[in-house]
């Protein structure tokens, strides 16, 4: 089979097969704690987060497999689901930690006043509250949750700072249950139909969850913040760690294509430019896979500098 276009670009319709997607790519999304391939020393770096309960702070440019680690200790160490938490410039740690619909309970609580149903009365704050995933992260149970905290470094200056009572402490209030005549609501909790018992709106973790937090560089962090990390830095993969890598996702075997491709990544990072690993994996599965057989002058577009517009 060769390389053929599905789409033509001339407005004529064709019901064509659709090609199958890269094991990477293929939805739902799968976790790829097997594929994933830890570079020196990341090793020692989880077990001594996971030793001395401490969030690990992993450093690297984007596409170094920074939010894979998580899930392949997850698994290895029978931890259940990772908790995510993808954030932005507007997160906040009320956020991270429960959510309150305020204005829903409000409206709801009118339309109840106005009804003669028997139940009008009802009133559960539990149905507007729900944990976020640092608050889920935080609840007590008999083994630790694994927590996500993505692209920590794209958030407002104050919010690192803002953590640092928290995972220190573990313990977090909600003051709307802690005020609220019923001593025992059951909350929702992030990104799951599950319910969590919470008492007088105190959360205490049992063990600390195992968080790791990611970073691309864009910016620095205050030194309290630091020293409550384990800190790695993703190193700058050798041909060695690609080839592992590649293997891993697109089975054995190293063509000249897909040496060639190596080595061309290698020599462009190693010259200041930014490259991602999936960049790479995008460019061997199209120009070296014998279903696809792509032309090769799509490398460039595959392989072009993140840093260029």
């Amino acid at each position: 089979m060769t390389w053929s276009p599905y789409y033509h670009g001339d407005g004529t319709q064709r019901r064509v097969d659709l090609p199958t997607p890269p094991p990477w790519r293929t939805f739902p999304r799968q976790s790829q704690h097997a594929q994933f391939q830890p570079p020196e020393g990341l090793v020692e770096a989880v077990n001594a987060a996971v030793q001395l309960r401490r969030p690990l702070l992993l450093r690297g440019p984007a596409g170094s497999g920074k939010s894979t680690v998580p899930d392949q200790v997850a698994h290895e160490l029978d931890l259940g689901p990772v908790v995510r938490w993808h954030v932005t410039s507007r997160s906040t740690l009320r956020d991270a930690l429960y959510r309150y619909d305020a204005l829903g309970r409000i409206h709801a609580h009118n339309l109840s006043a106005a009804n003669t149903l028997p139940d009008n009365n009802y009133d559960d704050i539990g149905d507007y509250l729900q944990l976020g995933p640092l608050g889920t992260a935080l609840l007590p149970t008999k083994r630790p949750r694994a927590l996500l905290i993505d692209e920590i470094d794209k958030s407002d200056l104050d919010l690192p700072s803002d953590l640092l009572d928290v995972l220190e402490r573990g313990e977090f209030e909600i003051p709307e249950l802690a005020r609220h005549p019923q001593p025992v609501v059951s909350v929702r909790t992030w990104h799951s139909f599950e319910t969590a018992t919470i008492t007088r709106g105190q959360i205490a973790c049992t063990e600390f969850p195992f968080i790791v937090m990611t970073s691309n560089d864009e910016r620095g962090f205050p030194e309290a913040f630091l020293r409550r990390c384990i800190r790695f830095a993703m190193p700058p993969a050798s041909p060695e760690m690609l080839h592992k890598i590649l293997a891993a996702h697109l089975g054995p075997g190293v063509t000249g294509t897909r040496a060639t491709l190596v080595t061309e990544f290698v020599e462009r990072v190693s010259r200041g430019e930014r490259l991602a690993v999936d960049q790479l994996l995008n460019a061997v599965h199209l120009l070296t896979d014998e279903s696809v057989l792509a032309p090769d002058n799509l490398r460039q577009l595959l392989l072009r500098e993140l840093s260029n517009d």
